[in-house]
């Protein structure tokens, strides 16, 4: 219950009203990189985008400083969740590369939440911080198809700290 009630106070906090942004959902492989005798098992990811900026570090015709906030939940099969919120920013790799806009999206993103180890791996602290990287392509619906690698760590606030990797397949839908 606690995790219900904490997830929906970081989506009050990070929402705005008439908001647009993105629902993203994915299904993964949790613990890809196994040190240890835990076994990897699937994990489960949404997140609410919001298109809102929160911060422009940047010039204005440049929108990859544009810093936008998510929240987000991620339930594992060993009964670990995780509920976070944090940063994220977008550009557009033709844009990045060639400066031509194309369908390919670059997001990088940086959260901090609660993690519940369940029966799962345990990280060493109840706070985890996650840092992704993901690739997604906008089909014609403007729906997006990709991909996100993921760190989960507890930046050694704990007494130790295992961390843990997730690559997942993310599929997006605007709202």
């Amino acid at each position: 219950m606690k995790i219900v009630i904490s997830f929906l106070y970081l989506l009050f906090l990070s929402s705005y009203s008439n908001a647009s942004g993105l629902n993203v959902y994915g299904l993964g492989v949790y613990d890809l990189i196994c040190d240890t005798k835990d076994d990897p098992t699937v994990d489960f990811r949404y997140e609410r985008r919001f298109d809102n900026s929160i911060l422009d570090i940047g010039p204005e015709e440049d929108n990859f400083f544009f810093l936008k906030p998510f929240v987000g939940f991620e339930y594992t099969g060993d009964n670990a969740s995780y509920v976070l919120t944090g940063i994220y920013l977008e550009d557009n790799v033709g844009q990045l590369f060639k400066g031509k806009k194309n369908k390919a999206i670059f997001t990088p993103s940086f959260g901090i939440g609660y993690y519940d180890d369940g029966s799962g791996k345990k990280l060493g602290n109840d706070i985890q911080f996650r840092t992704s990287l993901e690739l997604s392509y906008e089909l014609s619906n403007k729906n997006r198809i990709g991909f996100s690698l993921s760190h989960i760590s507890n930046a050694n606030l704990g007494n130790k700290n295992p961390g843990v990797e997730t690559f997942s397949i993310l599929y997006q839908i605007p709202y």
